[in-house]
């Protein structure tokens, strides 16, 4: 009986982990995007999770929230989610409007819980000035402080229709400008003596980045299953 639970248990994660990448899937196709950029935010995100001492259901949250982080877009209307130039000021108001749709989507599933804090908070900064809810400093989740010193660190480094990769050290100038005010000092720190190798091994190469990311997935996920098996 044991045996036939814990199958059926690692069944449901599998079903679980596969609509997460299911869900960032669609969204990125939608978003003229490929599943590089979930891959790769998801991997870097964790890496800088681990360098900060993390725990590992803190990460696992971490995980989930980056998969779904965008989710929220798919109730954005085409002419200012696929918009190729920079919005004005009353389409951005719109596109602010994906992570509160973010949160409405992912609340309704119970083992997406504490995804919310990521998909709800990825746009706060440190300084209070970011959306939806201005939060400062500690009042932003750790998760979502770290999701985005990933996040932005992949949208520089990365090709978009309206821009071309910017170099490493560019990205990490740019970064550095937004210490204290956008991204968390401590993390932004840890989160530069591990960027140049991470970036190296992921930047252009889905395929690397999903060998990683399939990696992280085993550790948090998998192996607690095995661990429950024996």
């Amino acid at each position: 009986l044991l045996g036939q639970v814990t199958d059926f248990s690692v069944r449901l994660l599998d079903a679980n982990l596969d609509m997460l990448a299911t869900l960032g899937s669609a969204i990125a196709k939608r978003d003229s995007d490929t599943n590089s950029h979930n891959y790769r935010v998801t991997v870097y995100s964790v890496r800088l999770a681990e360098a900060a001492g993390l725990p590992p259901e803190s990460i696992r949250a971490l995980i989930k929230g980056a998969f779904l982080h965008d989710v929220g877009k798919i109730g954005i209307p085409d002419d200012i989610l696929l918009k190729p130039g920079r919005l004005d000021d009353a389409e951005f108001a719109v596109m602010k409007t994906h992570v509160e749709q973010g949160r409405e989507i992912v609340a309704h599933a119970h083992w997406l819980q504490d995804a919310l804090d990521v998909v709800g908070a990825h746009h706060e900064q440190m300084g209070g000035r970011g959306y939806p809810r201005g939060l400062a400093g500690t009042d932003i989740p750790v998760t979502a402080r770290i999701f985005a010193i990933a996040d932005v660190f992949d949208a520089l480094t990365s090709w978009r229709p309206y821009k071309e990769p910017w170099p490493f050290e560019q990205a990490m100038k740019a970064q550095a400008e937004g210490r204290g005010t956008h991204f968390d000092p401590a993390l932004l720190d840890a989160f530069g003596r591990i960027a140049r190798p991470l970036h190296e091994r992921l930047g252009a190469a889905e395929a690397a980045a999903e060998a990683e990311l399939q990696t992280i997935l085993r550790e948090y996920f998998h192996k607690r299953m095995e661990l429950f098996d024996s």
